[in-house]
């Protein structure tokens, strides 16, 4: 299933609007690199494989913006770990 990627730049999050629910990811942009401190899916969503979407989706859209993303939640890293084929991370 495919959501729509939502940038809320004035809390620093990228997320998605679900049945009332909002998963996200916060980051802090330092000088074009996007560090990615937080992932979070409600336990309403649980199980749902959201949180894989999410972050993919954020990643397509920084590398659309031309910057690179930096691991600093334990999720993102365990990502980065599995997939060292993404060029995306900084």
């Amino acid at each position: 299933m495919s959501h729509t990627l939502v940038h809320n730049e004035r809390e620093c999050k990228y997320e998605y609007h679900i049945e009332g629910n909002s998963p996200y990811s916060n980051y802090d942009d330092q000088d074009g690199n996007m560090h990615l401190t937080h992932t979070s899916v409600p336990d309403a969503l649980a199980g749902k494989d959201l949180a894989k979407q999410l972050l993919e989706d954020v990643l397509d859209q920084i590398k659309k913006d031309r910057k690179k993303a930096v691991a600093k939640c334990s999720y993102i890293v365990k990502y980065q770990e599995k997939n060292p084929e993404n060029d995306i991370f900084a």
